[in-house]
């Protein structure tokens, strides 16, 4: 987004039960802030992330290991990563342009640019198409995107500035919209959505935030805020038109954009969802943002839901269910296809004094279409976010079938070097609940993998069981002596099961072992390698 320079733990859930939370660092090493996460609905383990300005990370054992490499394009690759991933398990990477023939920022930034990713194992993305380049010279800032699961349409929303950061009247900020049937090859012409443009600020009076989303029988849903309002319009016939007015779903007072300390600067941009799922909410459109109606010192986290088509929207709902006075800000939601649980991910500082810029991070799950949230702390450790520092503009979460993977940004200071990273967790079932499947969704069959193996000092197993029940994991060494036994009738869910093996836990000298793994209806063995 423009207004950038160049550049085992326990979770307090409120009164809920605690739950175990596992945080992985994804990148620590290159400046990594405005992160975005997608995965595969093919295979779940299979996941991709990017970062600010082209970092591009890919896991392929559900996020507990990533590669790191940089994204390249013609066009080149200037921040505001989006990912999404379609039904062939292609992923497909948005982010602004850096125009290699224009040298004056930000005008290289003139288009949204889309680079596909066919096999995360190869690791090769395509040189990418691009939508929103004009004759007039203008900008274009801060990509939304949203796929239609029957037929892998691309959609794309973002905001042109006719020229960014200036308050003169005869320069407006637009709210456009561009689709692609071709897997990210050739877009259609943008059409604009808003009624009333805004200015180039870049602050409450810009249009900004679009973000859209598909209805169950491919309705386009579009949210986006515009000055002290949250708007939203839509297209029953895939985009080719729009409604007549647009549809004010609520104000947000004192507008999107505010101060937070310690922080160089905030905003409350709007995430728009849809449930797809087979749920009793099927249907339902849902916005989430943050404002600080409550106070300056008291920032909150809200969601209206409609279900109706969005003609008809509730009053706003507070996600965030802390009682006192305290900062919360920076959130992203998405509802998951398979579930209809909504999740919201968002910095916090409840658990310290309102003087104080500790940060932790929270996740926010709805089973009720909104109605009620329960919340959990999913960092291990709190951070201050740096204010000398440009931290970002947004956290990020994806979610299938009880996958949940969000992404955010933390800074450590007082270091030799001062140093940003990115973040995911590893969600418990406890807050997904067990495994929901749809008619469209086939379950993994009994299963065993271990990431990575051959290893040094610590391996990741992941085990998928068709039922659930208890489980026990042995170690034995080539002579069949049983050298270790990590798990011993524990009993699991069926799905997708974690156990991390530490070598020195078990006193494993380098060499060749035997992993077993049996359930009451299943048994296998795989080798594991030990290495210096």
């Amino acid at each position: 987004m423009w207004r950038k320079t160049l550049l085992a733990i326990c979770i307090i859930a409120g009164n809920t039960a605690l739950a175990q939370m596992h945080n992985v660092v994804i990148d620590s090493l290159n400046g990594p802030n405005e992160p975005s996460i997608a995965i595969d609905p093919v295979n779940p383990n299979h996941m991709v992330a990017g970062a600010n300005l082209a970092n591009c990370y890919i896991s392929t054992d559900g996020g507990y290991h990533w590669s790191n490499s940089t994204l390249s394009s013609s066009m080149g690759v200037f921040g505001d990563p989006v990912l999404i991933a379609d039904t062939t398990g292609a992923f497909y990477y948005f982010h602004l342009s850096d125009n290699p023939l224009i040298h004056t920022w930000p005008m290289w930034a003139d288009r949204i640019v889309c680079q596909r990713l066919d096999n995360v194992i190869t690791g090769a993305w395509t040189n990418g198409g691009y939508t929103g380049l004009v004759d007039t010279p203008s900008i274009s800032d801060k990509p939304g995107v949203a796929i239609n699961r029957q037929t892998n349409t691309l959609y794309v929303t973002w905001t042109k500035f006719d020229k960014y950061g200036t308050a003169d009247p005869s320069d407006s900020s637009n709210i456009l919209f561009s689709s692609s049937s071709d897997r990210g090859l050739t877009w259609s012409t943008p059409v604009r959505l808003n009624e009333t443009a805004g200015d180039c600020t870049d602050t409450d009076p810009t249009v900004e935030g679009a973000v859209p989303c598909v209805g169950p029988n491919g309705e386009i849903y579009v949210g986006w805020a515009s000055y002290d309002q949250l708007m939203f319009d839509k297209s029953l016939d895939g985009g080719a038109t729009w409604l007549v007015h647009d549809k004010m779903i609520t104000t947000v007072p004192d507008g999107w954009y505010f101060d937070i300390p310690g922080i160089n600067r905030c905003n409350g941009l709007p995430y728009t969802a849809c449930d797809i799922s087979n749920s009793a909410y099927r249907g339902n459109i849902y916005i989430s943002w943050s404002d600080q109606r409550n106070g300056v010192d008291n920032t909150d986290i809200w969601i209206c839901r409609s279900a109706d088509g969005g003609d008809n929207w509730t009053p706003p709902i507070k996600v965030n269910n802390d009682t006192g006075v305290a900062q919360q800000f920076m959130n992203s939601m998405t509802v998951d296809p398979a579930t209809g649980y909504i999740y919201v991910v968002f910095y916090d500082r409840r658990n310290y004094l309102i003087t104080d810029t500790l940060t932790d991070v929270y996740l926010a799950v709805s089973k009720d279409g909104g109605t009620t949230f329960k919340n959990f702390r999913i960092s291990e450790q709190p951070f201050n976010p740096g204010i000398g520092t440009f931290f970002g503009d947004y956290t990020y979460i994806s979610a299938f079938n009880n996958v949940v993977r969000p992404i955010w940004g933390t800074f450590e200071k007082n270091l030799p070097t001062n140093r940003q990273k990115i973040l995911t967790a590893i969600i418990d079932s406890t807050i997904t609940g067990p495994g929901v499947y749809t008619a469209n969704i086939v379950p993994e069959q009994n299963s065993l993998n271990i990431y990575p193996n051959p290893f040094a000092g610590s391996t990741m197993v992941a085990y998928n069981i068709a039922e659930a029940g208890e489980v026990s994991v042995t170690l034995t060494d080539v002579s069949g002596r049983i050298v270790a036994q990590p798990e011993k009738d524990r009993i699991v869910q069926a799905g997708k099961n974690y156990l991390q093996v530490n070598a020195a836990d078990y006193h494993l000298e380098p060499g060749l072992y035997f992993l077993t793994l049996r359930s009451h209806a299943y048994s296998i063995t795989q080798k594991l390698v030990v290495k210096r």
